[in-house]
């Protein structure tokens, strides 16, 4: 599944707006953990349809820089989970694994069964 690409003019109606939980995942075409990641991501993004919105923000394209710099995005990969609007948590650094984003995509979606429980 890929993952829909977002921009700076796009990220408040797609991420900020949305309706259900967000993954942000900043990547780079040179960064060689974001691309060994890309696939887990998106399987992830599958296996969550519908419960949470996984998008990608290329954050080495100029456009996209000064998103990069509101978000304090300072190095790749990085992943930003948002709900209602607010960023929840943040995973960054080389040492991201998939099972780290699964824990925390499932806290997250645990977190919010409970509260409208």
């Amino acid at each position: 599944m890929a993952l829909p690409e977002i921009t700076g003019e796009t990220f408040a109606a797609e991420v900020l707006q949305a309706g259900r939980p967000v993954l942000v995942d900043f990547w780079g075409p040179r960064c060689q953990p974001c691309l060994a990641l890309m696939p887990a991501v998106e399987a992830l993004a599958e296996q969550h349809t519908g419960r949470l919105k996984v998008v990608k923000v290329n954050a080495n394209a100029r456009p996209n820089w000064e998103l990069c710099r509101q978000q304090g995005v300072m190095g790749l990969p990085a992943y930003l989970f948002f709900r209602g609007g607010q960023e929840w948590r943040r995973i960054t650094g080389p040492d991201v694994t998939q099972e780290s984003l699964a824990r925390s995509i499932e806290e997250l979606l645990a977190r919010l069964t409970q509260e409208a429980a």
